[in-house]
C-alpha cells in the first residue's frame, strides 16, 4: 500500500469523525495504531492537519437566519474591503470566489430584517463594496 493511499485513508476517517481514537482510525483505515500515530503527527507538523473541530448545525442551536452573501468589490479597494469584511462579527466566514461575485460571505443575523440591516448598514458602507446579493440558507442537507 502506498504512503499516499495510507495518508488519504487516515485523513478520510478524520474528516468523517475528528474525535475518532487511534484504534478506531487504524481499524477503519486498515493500518496499525503506531502507523496512525506516525502519520497524524507528521501531518500536523507539515500543517496539513491544522486543527480538529465539531461540525455544528447552527439552526439547531438558535433561530438565527443564515445567508451566503455574494459581494462585489472594486478591484482597487479589494484588499482593504476584504480586511474590513473579515473584521465584522456578523461575517462568520469569508471566501474569495470565481463565480458571479468576487467574495462570498456567510452572514448570521436574528432574522431577515436584521440581515437586511447588516447588509445596508455595514456591508455596503465598506469602502469598495459595490453590491451585496444574499441567498438565504434554509436546510442543511449534509
Amino acid at each position: 500500500m502506498s504512503t499516499q493511499a495510507t495518508e488519504d485513508r487516515i485523513l478520510e476517517v478524520l474528516e468523517e469523525d475528528a474525535q475518532a481514537s487511534y484504534a478506531e482510525i487504524a481499524e477503519r483505515a486498515d493500518v496499525s495504531k503506531p502507523t496512525v500515530r506516525k502519520y497524524i503527527n507528521q501531518l500536523e507538523e507539515e500543517g496539513v492537519i491544522v486543527g480538529y473541530s465539531a461540525d455544528i448545525d447552527p439552526k439547531k442551536l438558535s433561530s438565527k437566519t443564515i445567508a451566503m452573501v455574494g459581494i462585489d468589490v472594486s478591484s482597487e479597494r479589494y484588499v482593504e474591503a476584504t480586511k474590513a469584511l473579515k473584521d465584522l462579527d456578523e461575517v462568520e466566514a469569508l471566501y474569495s470566489s470565481s463565480g458571479d461575485h468576487m467574495l462570498m460571505a456567510e452572514v448570521r443575523a436574528a432574522d431577515g430584517d436584521a440581515l437586511g440591516e447588516i447588509i445596508s448598514d455595514q456591508l455596503l458602507e465598506i469602502d469598495g463594496v459595490t453590491a451585496a446579493h444574499p441567498s438565504f440558507l434554509q436546510e442543511r442537507l449534509k
